[in-house]
């Protein structure tokens, strides 16, 4: 048993994602073309408006254009509808990120069918979830699309083994699992999903060779939840205020032989696989256009 796992943090992987997409914007700069990626925000929650700087300072680096729009919290659910219509019907602009979350009065999911699938830098639309399911390409959910790229990266063995991801929520759980069951060398699992309605849970948690937290539950792995020397992946978080309390207890580093560090594991190539669909939008309708 190791006595303290290897840490596997995001920002290396976060770095070899976006060199990619910066030769890919140098070379789309070349033909004339600026990728765009608009970004659109409801009220003025300070966190999401803290996101909406991070990525925008990230698209100026990499040379994006980053049109804002932003909707006082009393928005209506039209309103938002004519905003995103706007920038559907806008040629210039290859991306769009709704930030969530929006104020309650509003229906995300809602808002979130009528964004043009190919400018869905999230991957999250009904039509993109379709296309990941049955395998055709398209942008892909930026957390799962970020945790198989980790894996990759720090060449853990994943076509052929058992991996279980604890949580089935359509942001992360249930894509991951799609995603990771899908005929290619940095996949090709045998995929469990299970979630915390199973009483008996940790059953499947201690055979995973590669455990995925996505409960949302704070600690909720233990150290006698991971099976020796396994592979885990820290992916489910909530906040205490500005604290983050993540689902995997530190002291499962003891039992581990990998494992994702409290901050800075899979987060920095969730908003790397952003920016990787943002260009690859821009691609495809540079490709259409001609």
């Amino acid at each position: 048993m190791p006595e303290q796992a290897r840490l596997l943090p995001g920002a290396p992987v976060a770095q070899a994602v976006l060199a990619d997409v910066s030769e890919r914007v140098g070379k789309l700069k070349a033909q004339g073309v600026t990728p765009s990626l608009a970004t659109v925000l409801v009220g003025d929650d300070d966190a999401s408006a803290g996101y909406i700087r991070i990525k925008q300072r990230q698209a100026a680096e990499l040379g994006f254009a980053s049109p804002h729009r932003h909707l006082p919290g009393d928005t209506s659910q039209e309103q938002l509808y004519e905003v995103i219509a706007e920038l559907n019907a806008d040629t210039g602009v290859h991306g769009v990120l709704i930030q969530y979350p929006i104020p309650a009065h509003l229906d995300y999911d809602a808002a979130l069918q009528t964004l043009d699938p190919d400018k869905d830098v999230d991957g999250m639309h009904p039509l993109n979830m379709g296309r990941l399911a049955i395998g055709l390409p398209g942008p892909l959910p930026c957390t799962p699309a970020g945790i198989e790229a980790l894996l990759a990266y720090y060449d853990i063995p994943v076509a052929g083994h058992e991996v279980v991801i604890l949580g089935r929520g359509a942001t992360l759980g249930r894509p991951l699992a799609m995603l990771l069951a899908q005929k290619r060398p940095t996949a090709n699992a045998a995929v469990t999903v299970v979630h915390t309605g199973v009483p008996d849970w940790d059953r499947y948690t201690r055979r995973a060779e590669i455990l995925v937290a996505a409960a949302g539950v704070p600690g909720i792995i233990q150290p006698e939840h991971v099976r020796p020397g396994a592979t885990v992946i820290g992916a489910g978080v909530r906040y205490a205020g500005k604290r983050l309390l993540p689902d995997v207890a530190e002291e499962c580093a003891e039992v581990a032989g990998a494992i994702t560090p409290r901050v800075g594991g899979v987060g920095p190539t969730t908003v790397a696989m952003l920016f990787r669909n943002a260009v690859s939008a821009a691609e495809r309708a540079v490709a259409t256009a001609g």
